[in-house]
């Protein structure tokens, strides 16, 4: 088995601040840090809440408290007309351009570009006509599962799956329910889907990360699994890729100290540099999951293991007893396990002691 390289998202979210140089920096900061993909976000604030949404605790904290989360997003909207140029020189300097997409006009926007990939947000996982939408963009999603239950991950890859087998969007969950019974329909999901496991809170205890879930979703659905980690540092996303996560999602930015929804739980560029070098140095550790000896320890193996050899001075014809044999390290010869099976038979020729045993 081949060990799979993991990629690392450099989730730029929403920290260019509506600012288009800023935008430019972070692509910059994500392809010097050796990162794969560089993500932003892309909605109309007005189609993705209400005048009356409240703020979640950790936006008024790092931004006006009195300010609606209508306002706060409408100053962090990713212009379309930027989106072209962005991707253009992400390419440029050899990483990907992605996207997130919040509502439905903004997912189509998406879905006529060149994307890799398209990435469902936790807070959709549930909002099955714009889930059932990605899935027809026609290329591989990646599922964050940040807030759900196992059953709610479950609700989702069912519409997903109707979605990749049927051409006409479904008049009922039943519906959904029933095309899920189906083995072919779920099947439809293999080599299309990626789950992540998140914990949506910003930063993220270590202690609320729950990595082991991550087994969980493998051994529940049988598709590749990574993180989308919001603690702080670098720690817990490289334990992510040791418990094997095939993706590691990541919030950046170009200084922490930034007023902004995000910037306080993202990783600086120094930081996010440090992290992908680790994760690189643990996936390659992986190995690709045979027990063998490696090309490099022949040469230990051989000077490091065990034979028999003559415990004392033995004649020949005599008859083996156990306190005529004992194990050193020689290099050749007849290995230790085989120590035993010698006792009770005849000396083919004398020994010295310590002179390696032929039998």
């Amino acid at each position: 088995m081949q060990q799979r390289k993991v990629m690392v998202i450099a989730e730029a979210g929403v920290n260019h601040n509506g600012c288009r140089d800023q935008a430019f920096e972070l692509i910059d900061a994500a392809a010097q840090a050796g990162a794969d993909a560089v993500k932003f976000q892309t909605f109309r604030a007005s189609r993705l809440v209400s005048r009356r949404a409240p703020k979640a605790s950790y936006q008024k904290n790092a931004t006006v408290p009195s300010e609606s989360q209508l306002d706060m997003l409408r100053k962090l909207e990713l212009p379309l007309d930027w989106h072209t140029d962005l991707q253009r020189y992400a390419r440029d300097r050899d990483i990907e351009f992605l996207s997130t997409a919040f509502d439905a006009d903004s997912l189509d926007f998406l879905c006529r570009m060149d994307l890799p990939l398209y990435k469902v947000p936790s807070g959709e996982i549930n909002n099955s006509p714009l889930l059932w939408q990605f899935a027809r963009c026609g290329r591989p999603l990646v599922l964050s599962t940040g807030m759900a239950t196992l059953g709610e991950v479950e609700q989702a890859l069912a519409v997903v799956s109707h979605a990749l087998s049927r051409e006409v969007e479904p008049s009922s969950m039943e519906e959904v329910w029933r095309a899920w019974s189906l083995p072919d329909v779920r099947l439809a999901l293999a080599g299309k889907v990626t789950l992540l496991h998140c914990t949506s809170r910003y930063p993220t205890p270590p202690d609320e990360a729950n990595l082991a879930a991550m087994n969980t979703l493998t051994r529940a659905f049988g598709l590749p699994v990574g993180y989308s980690d919001h603690t702080a540092g670098i720690a817990i996303p490289i334990a992510a890729v040791a418990l094997g996560a095939v993706i590691i999602e990541k919030h950046f930015t170009l200084d922490r100290t930034m007023k902004g929804p995000d910037h306080a739980a993202s990783l600086e560029p120094e930081e996010m540099k440090a992290m992908i070098e680790q994760i690189r140095i643990v996936s390659g550790a992986l190995g690709d999951a045979m027990k063998a000896p490696q090309v490099s320890e022949w040469d230990t193996r051989q000077a490091a293991r065990q034979q028999i050899v003559a415990a004392r001075a033995i004649a020949k014809g005599a008859v083996l007893a156990r306190t005529d044999l004992t194990t050193a390290r020689c290099g050749a010869g007849m290995p230790a396990a085989m120590l035993w099976d010698q006792v009770g038979r005849v000396a083919a020729r004398s020994y010295e002691e310590g002179e390696v045993f032929q039998g």
